[in-house]
């Protein structure tokens, strides 16, 4: 299916990121604790422990998956790209067994309808929950609601380590990336990006559409500098934050005179003395 990141190195990447296998381990330290939850500088909290507190609203008559191996599988499915239940069980198919075995699963993983069933079942509650007090564990601070500050995220385009094969090009993903957490927001493949950069800029159109920008401030390099990306921000009640250097001739020199003191109003010995 487009749109679907099946290379293994991105895959095992998108797990290592989120230190999913690390099921039911405990995070402690001696002054940083949110809830019942204990971190240490050293380490960071596994989702699979925060998922496996959600109850499972499946009767355990002919239960053959955990709850926390199936909303990790999703996790993992939907940042490659999978955007429906269908999607999300081809790109589990794809997947090696030892990877599966990593989320959890002991048996070969379910398909798009078993994966439906356990979403549709799932109490929305009780997984915002869970995902409010990973975050909070992240981040080593509680959530507070109504922040004045937008929160900065960046775009960024890296070319995949280990995706070339010799036949196949490099896999080049740009990301949206949490300033404060580190976190992946928002990944997509970028169509012959590594060869030329420039589609980053397109490839971040289709980034952004559909995410949820408003109290967002996207960052990005002077690439990204574009009428057509910044509107689509503003559009969305986002805000932006672009580096702009040559490629934007017009725009950086009006920006150098805006700018720039003027004659009349430059700082000088004599002026200062005037207004004393």
């Amino acid at each position: 299916m487009p749109g679907l990141v099946n290379c293994p190195a991105v895959t095992h990447r998108a797990i290592d990121r989120f230190d999913l296998e690390k099921i039911g381990r405990c995070w402690s330290t001696r002054n940083t604790s949110v809830g019942s939850h204990r971190l240490d500088a050293s380490s960071k909290p596994s989702l699979l422990s925060f998922l496996a507190e959600i109850p499972d609203p499946r009767s355990r008559h002919g239960r053959q998956h955990s709850v926390s191996a199936v909303l990790g599988l999703v996790c993992c499915a939907v940042l490659c790209g999978a955007r429906s239940y269908d999607a999300i069980g081809q790109w589990a198919g794809d997947q090696e067994i030892a990877f599966m075995h990593r989320l959890g699963f002991t048996r070969r993983p379910p398909k798009s309808g078993g994966v439906r069933k356990v979403l549709i079942a799932l109490s929305r509650t009780a997984l915002e929950g869970a995902l409010t007090r990973w975050a909070e564990t992240l981040l080593r601070r509680p959530l507070r609601a109504g922040e004045e500050a937008p929160q900065a995220c960046a775009l960024d385009g890296k070319t995949a380590r280990g995706s070339f094969d010799g036949l196949n090009k490099a896999v080049h993903l740009l990301s949206l990336l949490a300033h404060e957490s580190g976190l992946t927001v928002a990944q997509a493949e970028v169509p012959h990006g590594g060869i030329d950069k420039t589609n980053e800029h397109k490839a971040a159109l289709r980034l952004l559409q559909g995410l949820v920008l408003e109290g967002r401030l996207i960052t990005g390099d002077a690439m990204f500098c574009q009428r057509d990306l910044s509107r689509q921000v503003v559009q969305a009640r986002g805000h932006y934050l672009w580096f702009v250097k040559e490629n934007q001739p017009t725009l950086l020199a009006d920006i150098r005179a805006a700018l720039a003191p003027s004659a009349e109003g430059a700082f000088s010995p004599s002026a200062a003395a005037d207004l004393a």
